[in-house]
């Protein structure tokens, strides 16, 4: 930005959805900061609890929650949402007040959105993050995907953290056959930097996600852990007041840790096991690190990136209720996640706000 003109407040909202929206945030809040911008965050529960810890100097405002709940079993999933559908858009309504009313309250300058389909306004200029047009829903997937498509398009621009050519990490999430979407492909997001340290951990298991699934699966490898004899360390992904740690044998837990811990953690270990959200491979990816991959049951678009690394020779998985510690093994066979070492050009990208 011009050097002569005062800061300007750019407003940045990620979608409270496990933590994966909040923590690729991260390097758009910092970079930002580099920029001469000053962020203002604005989320709900766990997603604005991470980012207050990891910028505990810088404003951040509560949204309302679109209150999103899981079923127990991943088959209800869909019907679970829809369900929900009456009160997220309540919450998408109230936001979108919210965000009009701290425009003027806040001096807010622009807006960039993940995720968050209230927080948008035709006042300043209004950017929307997502790696998801096409939102897998299974036999709605057409329809869910064309509303996606509808919104996306209200933004005056898109980002996608993705490669727009082949090889890229989303495959058909990040893109599509229509044109008119204002689109930018900016590449991978990621918080993370890959060190050249020794390996302490055989296996890193990190966990996220929204409830019950989290717990369900916590559950069941705290069970299958009980016969396996390496050293293990174990992020819960539980957001609380102050950081706990627990070793029991050659297993140490953690409820959560901030991104210098997590980054350090993720390099000392030889193979990580988690989710297949898109931000979890993003990070891998940068990392350059072996996963075996547990898909959200339910969650079309995780069991989606989950076939296609696997179908690529990158990483297997097993689905939750089939999981068993043995599987580990299969990762012999597969490489390590890798992309393309590209840098974001960010001056460009905020020409927008000018």
């Amino acid at each position: 930005m011009n050097s002569n003109q005062s800061p300007k407040n750019i407003l940045i909202a990620p979608l409270n959805w496990g933590l994966g929206h909040a923590t690729r945030c991260i390097p758009i809040i910092r970079a930002l900061q580099e920029n001469n911008y000053i962020p203002i965050i604005a989320s709900d529960g766990i997603a604005l609890d991470l980012l207050r810890k990891e910028f505990p100097y810088i404003k951040a405002l509560a949204l309302p929650s679109y209150q999103i709940e899981y079923a127990k079993n991943g088959k209800h999933f869909k019907w679970k949402l829809l369900k929900s559908l009456p009160k997220m858009i309540r919450a998408i309504v109230r936001e979108k007040k919210m965000v009009q009313q701290w425009i003027v309250d806040h001096d807010i300058d622009a807006i960039i959105s993940d995720n968050r389909l209230g927080v948008i306004s035709k006042k300043v200029p209004s950017v929307f993050i997502t790696h998801q047009l096409n939102v897998m829903t299974g036999n709605t997937t057409w329809l869910t995907s064309k509303m996606h498509q509808y919104i996306i398009n209200k933004f005056n621009s898109c980002w996608i953290p993705d490669f727009e050519g082949t090889p890229n990490l989303a495959g058909e999430l990040s893109h599509c056959k229509r044109k008119k979407l204002n689109l930018k492909y900016i590449g991978p997001l990621s918080r993370m930097h890959k060190k050249e340290v020794t390996i302490a951990y055989d296996l890193m298991i990190i966990l996220s996600g929204p409830e019950p699934q989290r717990t369900l699966l916590e559950e069941r490898l705290k069970t299958e852990l009980d016969t396996y004899s390496q050293n293990v360390i174990f992020i819960r992904g539980i957001i609380e007041k102050e950081q706990k740690k627990k070793q029991l044998g050659k297993i140490t837990y953690y409820n959560y840790m901030n991104s210098k811990q997590l980054e350090q953690a993720f390099n000392e270990s030889a193979l990580v096991l988690c989710r297949s959200g898109y931000t979890t491979i993003m990070d891998l990816a940068q990392l350059e690190k072996k996963a075996f991959f547990i898909p959200t049951p339910g969650q079309y678009e995780q069991l989606y990136l989950a076939e296609k690394l696997q179908k690529e020779g990158i990483a297997p998985f097993s689905l939750q209720e089939e999981f068993k510690i043995s599987d580990l093994n299969r990762t012999v066979n597969y490489k390590t996640i890798t992309s393309q070492k590209t840098s974001i050009n960010w001056k460009e990208l905020f020409e927008l706000f000018e």
